[in-house]
């Protein structure tokens, strides 16, 4: 009976340490790497370019290391794309060149979703598939 609680408090903080990984852990660039590339598999496959881009829009607008670690260190998911809008919306009405071409953030996301998916076709393949309307849709089923 005395070692119940023991085995009780082990249990608990177990289970504490495997559900804190869902906020980064910025105590160094590899850490924060990490943590983010864990992050990410876990999330759904809507908001993971999202999350990435918020990610590295964060580490361009703060060069400075410390800087970098410190703004997203103990932030979730929510909070890093979150901050990425915020970029993104001051950096538009700042007149960044890059961002000029998109009228919205979600915008800009279903371009790097595209960019995403086309990764690793050659540039003759996606053409085609833009050029041609049935292009989804080449597939013959035989019923025999």
């Amino acid at each position: 009976m005395k070692k119940l609680p023991l085995v009780l408090l082990l249990t608990c903080s177990t289970m504490l340490i495997a559900c804190s990984g869902e906020k980064i852990n910025a105590h160094s660039d590899k850490t924060a790497y990490r943590s983010v590339k864990m992050i990410k598999n876990r999330l759904q496959p809507e908001i993971r370019v999202e999350y990435e881009m918020s990610f590295w829009m964060i580490r361009d607008a703060n060069k400075d290391d410390a800087a970098f670690l410190a703004a997203v260190d103990g932030k979730k998911a929510v909070e890093i794309i979150g901050m990425g809008k915020e970029i993104y919306q001051k950096r538009k009405t700042e007149g960044f060149a890059e961002y000029q071409q998109y009228k919205t953030w979600e915008e800009m996301m279903a371009k790097y979703d595209r960019d995403r998916l086309d990764q690793g076709k050659s540039k003759s393949d996606i053409k085609e598939k833009i050029s041609d309307p049935t292009s989804g849709n080449r597939d013959v089923i035989y019923s025999m």
